[in-house]
């Protein structure tokens, strides 16, 4: 009889996602177990239980996915458990803290897709602002953006330290610089806006981001992409399914958060998939969920 396909489900905060556990179920998985509260000291011998536990036959029966809401965490928490990892025992590894790395994949890829067909350009280059850049979302989206040559700015509503900080992070770690700004005021949001050619909207859910006075600011403004569902959506007068459809007189471009939704559902089901039925041990993380994003728009 074949081994079952088991998923560990670790996580940092209290609960682990439901989200989550239904995507791995529905991608195929027999079983998905959760393990909440989850330090990265404890990573390692987690990771050797799981694995050690099954034959080298059915180790890549086995997959580690990293939830949380803290993205530099998950993927410290995936280095520790490559460390971990023995052949022939390997395991594969999967984060995707808090769904940031497919929502921020496909939200790149859906304004990729939208500023090459429509308005003839491409992310190299392009001057991006993200809003709700303390976010793990926009954290993310930040990264992808700047590795593509993007010119990156991320937006913090409560002054630019935390932001300032995110940014250290990402040229350390991934080698990127973006710049950061104070968005802690209506003026300075719309400032930057006008400054801008693409705005990512990652903000708390029910908090508008762009007003239409903003937006007939924003004369240069080429796109807004938003991943708020909850009304008030994060830029007005973008439909929750408005993938490219013009939001100001001049010509800007919406992308809306259910547009980008199922680009990040197809993209977090299509790496669980990956993982279960891969002959050889998969460690998956922001990147991977870009490229498949890119796929599926």
């Amino acid at each position: 009889m074949a081994a079952k396909a088991i998923l560990h489900m670790l996580s940092t905060l209290k609960h682990m996602s439901p989200f989550d556990v239904n995507m791995a179920l529905d991608a195929g998985y027999d079983a998905a177990i959760t393990y909440t509260d989850v330090t990265l000291g404890e990573v390692r011998a987690l990771v050797q239980d799981a694995m050690f536990s099954r034959s080298p036959a059915a180790a890549l029966r086995t997959g580690i996915f990293f939830a949380g809401r803290d993205a530099i965490l998950a993927l410290d928490m995936m280095d520790a458990a490559k460390q971990a990892l023995l052949k022939p025992f390997e395991v594969s590894l999967f984060a995707d803290p808090y769904g940031s790395f497919t929502t921020a994949g496909a939200m790149v890829a859906c304004v990729e897709k939208v500023l090459r067909k429509k308005k003839k350009r491409e992310l190299k280059g392009a001057r991006i602002v993200v809003y709700g850049a303390t976010g793990v979302i926009g954290f993310s989206a930040a990264v992808i953006a700047a590795l593509e040559g993007a010119e990156v700015t991320m937006v913090g509503y409560s002054g630019v330290e935390r932001v300032q900080k995110s940014a250290a992070e990402i040229e350390k770690r991934f080698g990127a610089k973006v710049a950061c700004a104070d968005g802690s005021t209506p003026a300075q949001v719309r400032s930057l806006l006008v400054e801008s050619e693409i705005a990512l909207c990652a903000a708390r859910a029910g908090l508008q981001v762009l007003s239409k006075e903003d937006l007939a600011a924003a004369k240069s403004l080429l796109i807004a992409a938003d991943v708020n569902a909850v009304p008030p959506l994060g830029v007005e007068g973008c439909g929750l399914h408005d993938n490219g459809v013009e939001i100001s007189q001049w010509g800007a471009l919406g992308i809306g958060a259910l547009a980008v939704g199922d680009i990040k559902y197809g993209a977090e089901s299509g790496l669980f998939k990956q993982m279960a039925a891969s002959d050889k041990p998969l460690f998956l993380d922001f990147r991977h969920a870009f490229a498949l994003a890119r796929k599926l728009v």
